[in-house]
């Protein structure tokens, strides 16, 4: 399995309840936060729900 690089670049400011709890599920608690994540498709699909908040590079 590859792994992925993914850092929050936006705030989680004024945004909803679900994409708040899915960052702090991949453990991004604040702006520049970087985690490292096996991908499987429960990463693949919490990152593509708040893909508009992260940055995300294969390691």
């Amino acid at each position: 399995m590859s792994k992925i690089k993914i850092t929050q670049v936006k705030s989680s400011i004024k945004r909803s309840q679900k994409q708040k709890a899915t960052l702090i599920a991949l453990g991004l608690r604040g702006i520049g936060k970087s985690v490292e994540k096996e991908v499987n498709d429960q990463i693949q699909g919490m990152v593509d729900k708040v893909s508009h908040l992260v940055k995300v590079e294969e390691v």
